[in-house]
């Protein structure tokens, strides 16, 4: 009698956690159609509506009528420079972790694809961000004659006056920071389910915490956050759909031996 073949252990779960769940786990309604909906009305809000510079000018009112925490210790030195270090040192930890994981056979061997697509999805969120940056050319609030700047407010898609000079503060860069980790809700989608819903919270949470600090400064307005939020889940989804959504049938797969290591 000849003995089963026998299946490698990561061949039998092509992605930790996924394969007792049903096999399209993320659903576009779900993940793409209803997050967009929620942000496109509050930009509907901070753009055409108006608050945008309605929230701005009650900060800078409360502030003195000055941008007074621009190089405050707790905004500036503590949340933009410390908590941008903070990101990179994760990130590299992170790396290792994968690095580890990429070494001969091991149980760890499963984590392999979920970390690199934690890695990658943050790293292509915060590029995605900067990018835009490059050419977009708005201004800051600070550099705004409303706020005590020397320029006039020039819309997205308004033409710039010859010798305005460029702007460089849309979307929001160091929100990107926070909302790229909202990856992790599809990281732990796949190696925790359980755990989904604190990744995405740590990711918003983060998101929100270096936004409204920036805010604060007077370095964007609240619709660059919300650009830069929904820029940072449109990639964590799609690389979510390329690189971590499981089979249509996993035992399938794992007959075939078409399981992910």
């Amino acid at each position: 009698m000849q003995a089963p073949a026998v299946v490698p252990r990561f061949s039998r779960t092509p992605h930790p956690g996924i394969s007792r769940m049903h096999p399209h786990a993320v659903s576009l309604w779900r993940h793409l159609l209803l997050p967009l909906a929620g942000l496109g009305l509050l930009l509907v809000w901070a753009g055409p509506l108006g608050g945008d510079p309605w929230l701005a000018d009650r900060l800078y009112a409360w502030e003195g009528h000055a941008w007074s925490l621009r190089d405050a210790w707790i905004t500036d030195t503590v949340i933009h420079v410390a908590g941008r270090n903070l990101n990179v040192a994760v990130w590299v930890v992170l790396l290792a972790c994968w690095l580890l994981a990429c070494l001969p056979p091991s149980r760890r061997w499963a984590l392999r694809r979920p970390l690199g697509y934690l890695l990658l999805a943050t790293l292509v969120s915060c590029l995605a961000v900067s990018w835009i940056k490059s050419w977009s050319n708005m201004d800051c609030p600070w550099d705004l004659l409303r706020y005590g700047g020397r320029k006039a407010f020039v819309g997205l898609i308004e033409l710039r006056p010859l010798g305005m000079g460029r702007g460089r503060c849309f979307p929001a860069g160091h929100a990107s920071g926070g909302y790229a980790w909202m990856a992790s809700y599809f990281f732990l989608l796949a190696v925790a389910p359980r755990w989904r819903w604190l990744g995405l919270g740590t990711g918003v949470a983060l998101g929100l915490v270096f936004g409204i600090s920036q805010q604060l400064r007077g370095a964007h307005f609240l619709s660059h956050d919300l650009y830069t939020a929904g820029i940072c889940w449109l990639v964590s989804l799609t690389l979510y759909l390329a690189i971590l959504r499981p089979p249509a049938d996993p035992r399938r797969a794992a007959r075939s031996g078409g399981g992910t290591p």
